[in-house]
């Protein structure tokens, strides 16, 4: 089995290299810069656990070639972006321990007595927790609300949690902080947090309410069934609290933290102007902030809360593909790549929404959403210095990377935690054929519709 892997890596690897030679386009160094990026994305397809060891190469490639240089590779390696996850990380993983979202969320469920009303509630407790904090965080505590209410209720689990990681989804596209995706676009974009909730907010809940009425008519068959379950469990939220009481009370301290890190976020550019910070400064400066509290207030477990709650495995794979990225750039491939989009386009920016809502979706959805705006970034900003008016497009790009999401299994990383979660409860499997029946039909209704609303609001974009 590893060996058959190795060898596919390899002859793929050879393909590309021949096949990218043989088009005349690119330069040997970019060649080489092109396979070494293609090297490391079909080694996610093939050696997913062993994805940073690949990188890791990849990288040592591009320095022996010459193809980057250290100060380069430094500069590629998307350091602000990174360091605003490991603060949001350790902010996030102190209101997990004070069970900050499961009081919240188990607070709220209680007032659906109906399928309808539960099926909304769920969904839209998802979307609001993956907007206010992030996707990963959101799906943790949806997945494991729907398992313990399908349990109660005695129904299958999977409708109910396949349509909380949409919503999820969807909801992380709605503000800065509610995904990766999110986070990268807006720091090489340069968007503020108001931006998001101007441009994005009222697109991803639109969206939010279509996915809605497909689930509910989707599954019509078991909300009767839940219907006739609930009728038996008339007191839904006490049978949804935790045995041991520990969300029964409010953390203060971690409530006021969480207000606080959001305030933070959401005024990040009247902060800014005020003190007359470069744009986006505050962004990455808020999360450091309340990661600091957090570690203060952990006192002599702080180092714990530091090394347990950070994705540091992650983290270095996105430093390391991020330069290899960079160095596409670097070298010019993606200057290419964007003369490519813009004569297929022929300037047109009606087109190259959907052309690149489209393609990037379709990219994220089968390679991973950070890994396509990745790289779409560096392009989309070649257009820019091209004269082509790019503002649209980066709400195009953020809408392929998460509302795409939800069509395969692999399309996000809330749908490869929550598919993980339910295996290692040894609760079942959940099959790409599953999946894809509602989710193909969720996620190109979704992005269709996305893209239209970018597209009415063109004069509104300047």
């Amino acid at each position: 089995m590893i060996r058959g892997k190795v060898l596919a890596w390899t002859i793929g690897l050879i393909l590309i290299y021949i096949l990218f030679s043989l088009t005349g386009i690119f330069t040997n160094s970019q060649v080489v810069s092109i396979t070494v990026f293609l090297g490391i994305i079909l080694s996610i397809l093939l050696f997913w656990r062993l994805r940073v060891a690949f990188a890791f190469i990849g990288i040592f490639v591009l320095l022996v070639a010459g193809l980057i240089d250290v100060p380069h590779l430094v500069e590629f390696a998307g350091l602000d972006i990174v360091i605003f996850l490991i603060g949001m990380m350790i902010v996030v993983g102190f209101l997990e321990e004070r069970h900050f979202f499961e009081y919240i969320l188990n607070r709220l469920v209680g007032i659906g007595q109906k399928p309808l009303t539960l099926m909304a509630l769920l969904m839209g407790l998802a979307a609001l927790s993956a907007a206010l904090v992030d996707e990963v965080t959101s799906i943790l505590f949806m997945t494991s609300l729907v398992l313990r209410l399908a349990s109660r209720l005695a129904i299958p689990f999977l409708p109910l949690l396949v349509l909380a990681i949409f919503a999820t989804n969807i909801g992380s596209s709605a503000t800065v902080v509610g995904n990766p995706v999110g986070v990268m676009i807006a720091l090489r974009a340069g968007l503020s947090f108001t931006e998001f909730l101007r441009w994005a907010a009222p697109i991803s809940l639109t969206t939010l309410t279509v996915t809605m009425i497909i689930g509910y008519l989707y599954y019509r068959k078991y909300f009767h069934l839940m219907g006739q379950k609930i009728s038996e469990y008339r007191l839904v939220a006490a049978s949804l609290q935790p045995d041991n009481g520990r969300a029964d009370k409010l953390d203060k301290k971690a409530g006021l933290l969480f207000a606080f890190t959001i305030s933070l976020l959401i005024f990040h550019t009247s902060i800014e102007n005020a003190l007359s910070l470069e744009k986006n400064t505050m962004l990455v400066a808020a999360p450091l902030l309340g990661a600091a509290i957090a570690l203060f207030l952990q006192r002599e477990h702080a180092r714990e809360l530091f090394e347990k709650r950070v994705d540091w495995w992650t983290l270095t794979f996105f430093l390391m593909f991020f330069a290899t990225v960079g160095t596409l750039k670097y070298v010019g491939v993606t200057g290419i790549f964007a003369s490519l989009f813009v004569s297929a386009v022929g300037g047109d920016i009606v087109l190259a929404i959907w052309f690149l809502g489209y393609v990037a979706g379709f990219m994220s959805a089968f390679m991973d959403n950070i890994l396509a705006v990745a790289v779409w970034i560096p392009i989309i900003q070649e257009l820019g210095h091209a004269g082509v008016q790019i503002y649209p497009l980066w709400w195009a790009l953020l809408f392929a990377g998460t509302l795409m999401g939800n069509l395969t299994i692999i399309g996000s990383t809330a749908n490869i935690v929550a598919i993980g979660m339910v295996e290692r409860q040894k609760l079942g499997h959940v099959t790409l054929k599953e999946w894809i029946k509602i989710g193909a039909l969720v996620s190109l209704i979704t992005i269709s519709l996305a893209l239209l609303l970018v597209y009415l609001q063109l004069p509104l974009m300047t």
